[in-house]
C-alpha cells in the first residue's frame, strides 16, 4: 500500500506601490508506513518553508507609485516612467503636465475650486500637506481623499449633494 503525501507552501508579500509578489513550492512523495506521516509532513513543511522564505527575498522589479497611471506607456524613458506625458489643464486652467487622477476626479476638483471660489494655492497646499505631492500628481486614491476634504471644506460633505447638483444642471 502506497500513501501519497503532498505538501505545498506559498507566501505572498506586499510591496510598495500596491504591489505584491508570491512564491509557491509543491512536493509529492510516497510513503509505505502510515506512522511516517507526521514525521515526513513536518520535514516536508520545514523544507518548503525554508526554500520559499529564502527565494521570496528576491523581489525583482518593484513599480513606483505612478507606474501604470500614464495613458500612453510609450512615453516612458528607460522603463522608469519618467518620460514626458501628454498635456492637460492644471489647477489654474493652463496647459501643463498631465494629471495622474481620473478625468472625472480632475473635473470635480476644478469644479469645486471654481464654484466655491477656493484659493488655488491653498488647495495645492492641502494636497502637498496631506499627500506629499501637488494636485496634478495625486493618484486616484489620493484624489478621492482631496475631494472628500474639499467637499467638507465647502460644506458639502455628502458627495450625493454634488452629484445631485450635477444631475440638475444637466437637465437644464
Amino acid at each position: 500500500m502506497a500513501i501519497k503525501l503532498i505538501g505545498n507552501y506559498a507566501k505572498r508579500l506586499g510591496l510598495p506601490g500596491y504591489s505584491s509578489h508570491q512564491f509557491s513550492i509543491s512536493v509529492e512523495t510516497e510513503l509505505s508506513d502510515p506512522n511516517d506521516i507526521p514525521r515526513e509532513a513536518s520535514k516536508i513543511y520545514s523544507m518548503l518553508q525554508n526554500s520559499v522564505d529564502h527565494e521570496i527575498q528576491q523581489t525583482g522589479f518593484v513599480p513606483g507609485e505612478s507606474y501604470g497611471l500614464q495613458e500612453n506607456s510609450s512615453t516612458r524613458q528607460n522603463g522608469n516612467g519618467s518620460g514626458y506625458s501628454p498635456k492637460r489643464e492644471d489647477l489654474n486652467g493652463n496647459s501643463a503636465v498631465r494629471w495622474s487622477c481620473s478625468d472625472k476626479q480632475k473635473e470635480l476638483i476644478l469644479k469645486l475650486v471654481t464654484e466655491n471660489d477656493l484659493d488655488r494655492d491653498s488647495v495645492e497646499e492641502i494636497a502637498l500637506d496631506r499627500f506629499g505631492v501637488g494636485v496634478k500628481q495625486l493618484n486616484k486614491l489620493q484624489a478621492s481623499g482631496l475631494i472628500a476634504e474639499l467637499l467638507e471644506l465647502c460644506g458639502k460633505s455628502d458627495k450625493r449633494q454634488v452629484n445631485g447638483n450635477r444631475r440638475r444642471e444637466a437637465k437644464r
